[in-house]
């Protein structure tokens, strides 16, 4: 405890966020992408960019099922686990009929073989790159990489725990808070990171907590688990079967029996559903006399993250089970916030909010750590003036600045140009997808070891903003399509990628060259120190860009 609780809160709001910033910024990079997830695994997968788009047809539907059927049953191994069917929806605007092979060895899900319909209903298109797509973001935001996924998500957690408290505790300290809403004092050293945090942190406020507190809900049980266990101290099954009932299938019985025709199961759909758009139908067990057969409600733009589903026996066609219409308060209130967090319900206008507002967030945990490395440059640039060294801990802190704030959109484009230009028929090629990710991560790291200087800054920057905005170019390149087809056919998901990438190629070339400027104005040393800092700084220049902005202003002056 300080000697005030304003001082107090001020150091656990410096703490909460600083000793797990890093970690952090993945977390909202990564999860601000995912909400062009679907827009993203569209993108990596040009082969289907052409003659597949088609929207949800009532009126087809019952083709599509026996056509579906007799494809999978045709081309799919004997030892199938599931058969699938995906019906066009708004985000995935295609037909496609899949099966799950049985998993290897070592692995916890088998291998899915999907297949596109063409549109007109010719054929199928059976060779497309093997790519993770924007799932790949999406499971990085909470299962990391590397590690195992509850590892990964209790470390996740802590770290959404950690941001939670820096949040509530700078609203407290926050004395001026709509007024930091419209205060930005540009060329003002510290002072200016700290309105930048100010200002980012403000304007995404709402969004920020609710992201947070969701973000710890959605995995609530997995960190306390207590609840179940006292409810259910001997039997967790029966936890998952009375939660999700639908979920819960019967083994395999090894009997083989006539599988249903999915067609024939349309009218009852029909008279539960009415004319609501399908999104899925999948066969567990096909041929097996412990088949079983669900359709997926596409529940669209309610807000909503529980699936509506019909169960159904996949031998009889008897319904077992119907989704409930009406749920109790918990259910509700659970199921809302993991709307909430997802935005999968968001049409596209709100998904650009929750992207820009995600972005906000990027930009409030790095101005955070820039602030933090410069402070701790001006407490020490006296003796850094005199020719001694930073601190490892400062150096360590402005290298992980560079790595994770240069490093990860780099290791985005690094993603997408990887996607673009392995052999398609490159055995492991999405697994080097996300190997080039954090291979460019990794080498900004390395370059952070040699030099952060505002020389480094700028030549980074400019380099990432070539390489996004070279990304249309490039799908113009490996695609049928380019940007102005996609306009023409109005594939707006193809066209906002592009735009999206150009946009923030030139907002990294911008800063590229505002960068300059703005270092230029701020370095304006004293005459009284110039004559001793300007030989000490020649014969051992300290390769930190945080060292141009230190000597800007006052540490006093940003505590304010």
């Amino acid at each position: 405890m300080k000697e005030t609780f304003f001082r107090t809160l001020s150091w656990l709001h410096t703490w909460a966020g600083l000793l797990v910033c890093w970690v952090l910024l993945l977390i909202f990079f990564a999860g601000s992408l995912s909400y062009f997830r679907h827009e993203m695994s569209l993108w990596a997968e040009p082969e289907l960019h052409r003659g597949t788009f088609q929207d949800y047809q009532v009126d087809q539907v019952a083709n599509q099922l026996e056509k579906g059927q007799s494809y999978i049953e045709t081309h799919s191994a004997p030892t199938t686990q599931r058969w699938l069917i995906n019906f066009p929806t708004e985000r995935s605007p295609m037909l496609s009929f899949a099966w799950q092979l049985p998993p290897e060895k070592g692995q916890r899900r088998g291998k899915i073989e999907q297949h596109t319909a063409l549109a007109d209903g010719s054929g199928v298109i059976t060779d497309v790159r093997d790519s993770r797509g924007g799932d790949f973001f999406y499971r990085l935001h909470f299962d990391l990489h590397y590690m195992s996924a509850i590892t990964a998500r209790y470390i996740v957690g802590v770290c959404t725990m950690f941001m939670l408290i820096a949040l509530i505790s700078g609203i407290v300290i926050h004395k001026r808070i709509f007024k930091d809403l419209f205060s930005f004092r540009q060329n003002k050293g510290a002072r200016s990171w700290l309105d930048a945090h100010n200002v980012s942190s403000v304007i995404a406020l709402p969004y920020h907590l609710m992201i947070t507190y969701t973000g710890l809900i959605t995995l609530m049980l997995m960190y306390i688990p207590w609840t179940v266990s006292t409810a259910y101290p001997e039997d967790n099954q029966a936890f998952l079967k009375e939660l999700n009932p639908a979920r819960q299938t019967e083994k395999a019985s090894g009997i083989q029996a006539e599988q249903v025709r999915l067609s024939q199961l349309l009218p009852q759909v029909q008279a539960e559903w009415g004319d609501a758009p399908i999104k899925q139908v999948i066969v567990s067990y096909p041929k097996d006399q412990n088949s079983q057969v669900t359709f997926y409600q596409n529940t669209g733009k309610e807000v909503t993250d529980e699936s509506s589903i019909l169960v159904f026996n996949g031998v009889t066609g008897e319904l077992k089970y119907a989704s409930p219409h009406e749920v109790s308060g918990t259910v509700a209130t659970y199921d809302t916030m993991m709307s909430l967090h997802t935005a999968r319900f968001a049409a596209p206008l709100l998904r650009i909010l929750f992207f820009f507002c995600g972005l906000l967030g990027c930009a409030m945990v790095a101005s955070g750590t820039l602030m933090w490395a410069i402070r701790l440059r001006q407490k020490q640039q006296k003796a850094i003036d005199k020719g001694e060294k930073a601190s490892r801990g400062l150096r360590l802190v402005e290298g992980l600045n560079f790595m994770f704030i240069l490093g990860l959109p780099l290791g985005a484009a690094a993603f997408f140009y990887a996607n673009r230009l392995l052999p398609v028929d490159f055995a492991t090629r999405s697994a080097w997808e996300v190997h080039s990710f954090f291979i460019a991560l990794t080498a900004m790291g390395v370059w952070a070891f040699f030099g952060r200087s505002r020389r480094h800054w700028q030549l980074a920057l400019m380099i990432i903003g070539v390489l996004y905005c070279a990304l249309p170019v490039l799908n113009a390149f490996t695609s049928p399509s380019h940007l102005i087809d996609n306009i023409r056919s109005q594939q707006w998901a193809l066209v906002g990628f592009d735009i999206v990438a150009l946009l923030l190629g030139s907002a990294m070339l911008f800063a590229s060259t505002r960068l300059s400027a703005v270092v230029k104005t701020l370095q304006k040393p004293s005459q009284k120190n110039t004559a001793t800092a300007e030989k000490v700084r020649r014969k051992q220049p300290d390769p930190s860009y945080a060292n141009e902005l230190a000597s800007s202003s006052p540490l006093e002056e940003a505590k304010s």
